[in-house]
């Protein structure tokens, strides 16, 4: 009762204002007449808060949103299905879902003749400009009288998210260098001459041919074993972001830090599509939840995408090298990096020495501090310690910059220095 007492609308007030107004009067002028009509107007609202303080309404709902990823600048749709599961009809509904401000206003909607067994669908966009993870809800609902006098708020506790990955540009062809390595099942197709006796087998995983089973390994191991000398080789690539708070400069998606991680995005893209298996690392290491895959190109994409969704800023001084304490991988590195210190030096040596080809995009932060004061980014230093490098300004397109990069890896393979293994072109 005192939450439908609260819940008393501007008209309600004023009915009970008038009546108690008209009452007092009827008092003083000696009009009975008036005193009914003040007592009928003052008892409308009173009512109405004894009738909904009672009520127990059970309104279900449930909220779809699709897709669950979406690139930045593109639509996502939410569809919300409201359910009244109880007996009690209920008047006027005023439905409002929360959402970030990032993906728009809020979305209300009015909703009225809600009896049993009432089901209704509805349907909104949301779009982002800003990548990162958002919580899409919970929704509040006002539930009012025929005549607007009490409102009564209810909420749900549910919500669903949606993650906007970094906007990506289509690259072109360059040639790089790096090492076609093989892992797992990744062999080279000259094993497929070899005897029975010579096949490389493993154990069978889900989606596998059954056409590569290789049944004499199966049986006497006693589990299905697949061939694998028939898989191609596989060219493995880091890919290194400095995402590091004193790296960058500006403030919010004009940030350095958004355009490293938008050219992180694209080049992770680029790569996946054209065979290789890519990993993410950052200033603070490898991201576990972008590890190697072998698969196919969506199974890299995703959680590359997913991963690089939700980097922040950190305030690590300096770059963590432990990902280059393992065995070394080898193949390629592609390294965006904002401002490069005199610390930073021994990390960037020990990357290049662990990688067969290291390039890098290094973003010319001065300029985004103030675009008269750009001084060519960290390219220059990269060069003396073994990296091909381009710099990266706010107002170059990446796909421009990306071939500058290829235009530098053709002429240090027609210098005779680092030439890039056969068939190492990325197109």
């Amino acid at each position: 009762m005192r939450e439908a007492l609260a819940g008393l609308t501007v008209r309600g007030r004023a009915f009970l204002a008038a009546g108690v107004t008209a009452v007092v009067c009827a008092v003083l002028l000696g009009q009975p007449a008036l005193t009914r009509v003040g007592i009928l107007v003052v008892a409308l609202p009173l009512v109405t808060v004894v009738v909904l303080g009672r009520s127990r309404y059970r309104l279900a709902l449930v909220r779809t949103v699709s897709p669950q990823i979406v690139a930045s600048g593109q639509p996502a749709r939410v569809s919300l299905t409201l359910t009244n599961e109880g007996r009690t009809p209920s008047g006027v509904l005023l439905l409002e879902d929360q959402v970030p401000y990032v993906l728009g206003t809020r979305p209300r909607f009015v909703l009225e003749g809600i009896g049993h067994g009432w089901r209704r669908h509805v349907t909104y966009q949301v779009r982002s400009d800003v990548r990162g993870r958002f919580e899409v809800g919970p929704m509040s609902v006002r539930v009012s009288d025929p005549f607007g006098l009490v409102e009564l708020g209810r909420s749900f506790r549910t919500t669903v998210p949606l993650t906007v990955t970094p906007r990506t540009v289509p690259l072109p062809a360059i040639p790089l260098g790096g090492g076609w390595t093989g892992s797992g099942d990744n062999r080279p197709r000259a094993f497929a001459s070899g005897s029975a006796e010579d096949v490389t087998v493993r154990e069978y995983r889900r989606g596998d041919d059954l056409r590569r089973v290789h049944w004499r390994s199966s049986a006497r191991v006693g589990e299905l074993m697949v061939r694998r000398e028939e898989q191609p080789w596989q060219s493995r690539a880091t890919l290194f972001l400095d995402n590091r708070t004193r790296a960058h400069r500006g403030q919010g998606i004009a940030s350095s830090l958004e355009a490293a991680v938008s050219a992180a995005a694209s080049v992770a893209v680029h790569l996946s599509h054209r065979g290789f298996s890519v990993r993410l690392v950052t200033a603070t290491g490898e991201d576990p939840t972008a590890a190697w895959h072998f698969r196919d190109a969506g199974l890299d994409t995703a959680p590359l995408l997913e991963a690089l969704a939700v980097i922040e800023a950190v305030h690590t001084p300096r770059l963590d090298a432990s990902w280059l304490g393992e065995q070394s991988h080898g193949g390629l590195t592609v390294a965006v990096l904002g401002g490069v210190e005199a610390t930073d030096i021994p990390v960037l040596r020990r990357m290049q020495h662990h990688t067969s080809s290291a390039v890098a995009i290094a973003l010319d932060v001065a300029a985004w501090a103030s675009p008269t004061s750009g001084t060519g980014g960290a390219s220059p230093v990269l060069a003396q310690q073994g990296w091909r490098a381009v710099p990266l300004r706010p107002r170059d397109r990446l796909d421009a910059v990306w071939q500058e990069l290829g235009r530098s890896a053709s002429q240090v393979s027609r210098a005779g220095g680092g030439a890039a293994p056969e068939g190492m072109v990325v197109r």
